[in-house]
């Protein structure tokens, strides 16, 4: 892969960093009064997610990361994790649990998704930002609370809980945010 300088360090980038994928969440560029110009970054490991603050130097380069994003399709769950299939090559793979057991919590089978992959390995998937899901479960609302903002729990068909307006009856379809699990609207038929 080719080597990026510190001059096109920008947040989005993938790198290598000690043989593993990294992406620049930030880049801050410091003059001090004397000496070299420094570039502070804060990097996110792809496969891990942890947080990594480095700094560099003027003049310094890291090696780009050999990452790809593209649409694929969640299949379903077996033993091994989550599979997804490629829509462009038609191949599957499949994810660890516990590498996207967050991500999938709103997500039905068949489902779009956003797929990362480094050196063609699949390494985390992005899920839709909305889902319409149905209300598996919900409690009857009390009497007289249907005019303010109470909110209660409801399970959806993913066995995930979300809070939810009191209106909200089981049977009913709704819209979630599926990054933050927040309830957005009723689906419209």
């Amino acid at each position: 892969m080719p080597q990026i300088n510190t001059g096109d360090f920008r947040k989005g980038i993938k790198v290598i960093l000690d043989g593993e994928p990294y992406e620049m969440l930030e880049c801050n560029f410091v003059k001090p009064g004397k000496g070299q110009a420094l570039y502070k970054t804060k990097l996110r490991h792809l496969l891990k997610a942890t947080i990594l603050d480095r700094t560099y130097k003027s003049g310094d380069s890291l090696e780009g990361a050999d990452v790809r994003k593209g649409e694929g399709q969640y299949l379903y769950r077996d033993a091994q994790g989550y599979v997804f299939m490629d829509n462009e090559t038609f191949e599957q793979h499949t994810l660890p649990s516990e590498v996207c057991e967050e991500d999938t919590k709103f997500l039905l089978e068949g489902a779009t998704c956003i797929l990362l992959y480094w050196n063609e390995q699949l390494i985390s998937m992005t899920p839709p930002a909305q889902v319409v899901l149905e209300v598996t479960y919900a409690e009857p609302a009390a009497k007289g609370n249907t005019a303010t903002n109470v909110t209660k729990p409801a399970t959806v068909e993913t066995g995930a809980t979300v809070n939810v307006p009191a209106f909200i009856e089981t049977g009913e379809r709704i819209k979630v945010d599926a990054r933050t699990g927040d309830y957005l609207e009723r689906a419209k038929e």
